[in-house]
C-alpha cells in the first residue's frame, strides 16, 4: 500500500514537471463538441457486407474487416451496427446457439476466432461505438445452411412456424421470447458492447396475392391455446401484446444487467398507413408484422429509435421529410431518432437512378429534426453501398461529415459528469504525448486542439478510457481534453497551452 501511493506521489509531481516545461494551464476554453450518431449496418447474412464469403481464413476475414472499419473511420462513421444473429445462429463464442453457417459455410464450425470480440475492439481503436443486431425470431434464412443438432429448430421443432422460403421461431412461445432476451442478456454481460439492437422482423412478412397482404405462417394452435386459457384478445391484437412484451422485458432485461448499454430498434418506417394522412403503405407493419413502433418509442422501451426510411424525400406518399417529422412529434419521452438512410438504394434503377446527394439531404432533415435535442444521427444501410463509393457518395459524406462529433448523450441513463481529465504532455521531437491519468468513470476521452491562438478548435476523434496515452503529430498551441461517461455525459475541461 505504501509502495502504491509512494509511485502514484511520484507519477503526479513527475507529470506537473512535465507540463510545466512543456504545456501550462489556461483558462482558454475550447468549444463544446457538436453530437451525430454517423452509423452504418455491417450485415452478415448472406455475405450481404462481410466476411465477403464463408472460405475465408480467419486472417482473412480479420483483415476485411480491419479495410472495412478503417474505410468507415475515414469517411466519419462513428458507429458499426454489426449483425451477430442472423438466424438464431452466432457470431461470436455462444454457450447457447452454434457458430453461424455465414462465417465457415458449416453452421457450428468454430472459425478460429471471435468475430465480436474483435470487432469490438477494433472499432473502440478506431473511435467507433459497436451495436451488436440481433434477429429474434427467425431460425432460417436458407435451406443452404444445415442445422446442427443444438440448433433451436431441431431441439425445439414443434414452436417452429413455415413462412415461405424461411423458418421463424414462434414469437408466440414463451420459450422462444425468453430465450431470444437471455442470448441478448448474454452478450451484455460478457461483451463490452455499446448497444444492443434489432430489426424489423417480429412476426414474418405477409405476401400479395391479388393486390392484399396474407399471412405466410400459421399459428393458429398457439392461438388457440391462448383462448382455451380465457384469453380475449383477437388474433392481431394477442400477435401484437407478444411483441409488445417481448419488447419491454427485453428493455428491462438490458438495464438490469449493464443500465448504460443503449437499446434500439429499426423497426419499417411507416408505422401505419395513412399516418399522417398524406402516406400510404401496402404493408402495415401494425397488423401485418404486429410491430406497435410507436408504442414502444411513446413508452420509451427504446433508447433510439432506427425507423428505416428508405424512401425518397419528394416520394410524396411515402415522404422521407414527412415522416423524419412525425416520427420526431411522437418522440414524447424525448429518446434519440436515428432514422435509416438507404444509401443502398444509390444508382438503383428500381429508384429511378437514385442519385447519392439524396442521401446527404437525408442527413440534413435528420440533424433539422432533432434540433434543440441530445444530438442528431442517422444510420446507412448498408455500409457496402460507402465502401464501394456508390455513385461517389464518399466525397460527399466527406463533406457532411466535416466536423467531427461524439455520440449524443443518454442522461435518462445516467446524468453524472465523470472525473475530471488529466494528463501530462511531454513533447518529443515534433509531435506531443498525453500521459493520461486513469478513470475508471470514463469510457471515452475526448481532445480538441488549436494549432494557433485565435485559430479554429478541431475535435479529434474519441479515443477509449483504456488507452494510456495519445501521440499527436504537431505542437498544437492548445489542447483541450475532457472524459466522456458511458452515457455521453462530459466532464470538466482541461485546457493546456504551449509554454
Amino acid at each position: 500500500m505504501k509502495t502504491t501511493a509512494l509511485s502514484l506521489i511520484i507519477f503526479l509531481v513527475v507529470s506537473r514537471i512535465a507540463v510545466a516545461a512543456d504545456y501550462v494551464p489556461t483558462k482558454t476554453r475550447a468549444p463544446e463538441p457538436a453530437r451525430e450518431f454517423r452509423g452504418a449496418w455491417v450485415a452478415t447474412v448472406h455475405n450481404i457486407d462481410w466476411p465477403s464469403r464463408q472460405s475465408l481464413t480467419a486472417s482473412q476475414q480479420k483483415a476485411e474487416m480491419v479495410e472495412l472499419l478503417d474505410s468507415a473511420a475515414s469517411v466519419g462513421i462513428n458507429a458499426i451496427v454489426f449483425q451477430v444473429r442472423t438466424e438464431c445462429d452466432a457470431l461470436y463464442k455462444s454457450q447457447i446457439e452454434p457458430w453461424s453457417y455465414w462465417l465457415t459455410g458449416s453452421q457450428g464450425k468454430d472459425p478460429g476466432y471471435d468475430p465480436l470480440q474483435f470487432t469490438i475492439e477494433e472499432c473502440h481503436k478506431r473511435g467507433m461505438e459497436l451495436h451488436a443486431w440481433f434477429n429474434p425470431f427467425r431460425s432460417s434464412s436458407s435451406s443452404k445452411s444445415v442445422k446442427r443438432s443444438n440448433h433451436i429448430s431441431k431441439t425445439h421443432s414443434g414452436e417452429m412456424l413455415s413462412a415461405g422460403t424461411q423458418v421463424w421461431a414462434n414469437p408466440a412461445s414463451d420459450y422462444v421470447r425468453n430465450r431470444a432476451i437471455s442470448v441478448m442478456v448474454d452478450v451484455v454481460k460478457r461483451y463490452d458492447v455499446d448497444g444492443i439492437h434489432m430489426d424489423d422482423y417480429f412476426y414474418p412478412y405477409p405476401r400479395s396475392v391479388g393486390g392484399k397482404m396474407v399471412d405466410q405462417f400459421d399459428d393458429s394452435r398457439s392461438y388457440k391455446a391462448y383462448r382455451s386459457k380465457g384469453g380475449r384478445l383477437g388474433l392481431r391484437d394477442w400477435r401484437r401484446s407478444n411483441i409488445d412484451g417481448f419488447v419491454q422485458q427485453l428493455y428491462t432485461s438490458i438495464k438490469s444487467t449493464r443500465k448504460t448499454v443503449k437499446f434500439g430498434i429499426s423497426p419499417f418506417g411507416i408505422w401505419r398507413p395513412g399516418v399522417p394522412n398524406t402516406i400510404q403503405a401496402s404493408l402495415d407493419s401494425y397488423d401485418h408484422i404486429s410491430a406497435d413502433s410507436r408504442k414502444w418509442l411513446r413508452s420509451g422501451w427504446v433508447d433510439y429509435l432506427s425507423p428505416q426510411l428508405y424512401w425518397r424525400i419528394d416520394d410524396k406518399p411515402h415522404s422521407f421529410m414527412t415522416l423524419a417529422k412525425w416520427w420526431s412529434g411522437e418522440n414524447v419521452q424525448n429518446r434519440h431518432l436515428w432514422p435509416g438512410v438507404a444509401s443502398a438504394r444509390i444508382l438503383s434503377s428500381d429508384d429511378r437512378g437514385r442519385p447519392a446527394t439524396e442521401s446527404i439531404r437525408q442527413i440534413d432533415i435528420t440533424r433539422s429534426v432533432a434540433a434543440n435535442r441530445m444530438g442528431s444521427g442517422h444510420i446507412h444501410w448498408n455500409y457496402s453501398a460507402i465502401g464501394n463509393d456508390r455513385g461517389g457518395v464518399r466525397k460527399l459524406l466527406g463533406q457532411a461529415y466535416a466536423e467531427t462529433p461524439i455520440i449524443p448523450a443518454s442522461p435518462w441513463l445516467g446524468s453524472s459528469a465523470p472525473s475530471d481529465l488529466w494528463a501530462a504532455p511531454k513533447i518529443e521531437g515534433n509531435s506531443v504525448v498525453l500521459h493520461f491519468r486513469a478513470s475508471p468513470d470514463a469510457r471515452w476521452r475526448l481532445v480538441q486542439i488549436r494549432e494557433k491562438p485565435n485559430q479554429r478548435w478541431t475535435t479529434l476523434r474519441m479515443i477509449p478510457a483504456s488507452q494510456p496515452a495519445m501521440r499527436l503529430n504537431a505542437l498544437p498551441y492548445e489542447i483541450a481534453m475532457r472524459n466522456i461517461s458511458p452515457t455521453g455525459i462530459l466532464s470538466e475541461q482541461t485546457v493546456v497551452q504551449l509554454k
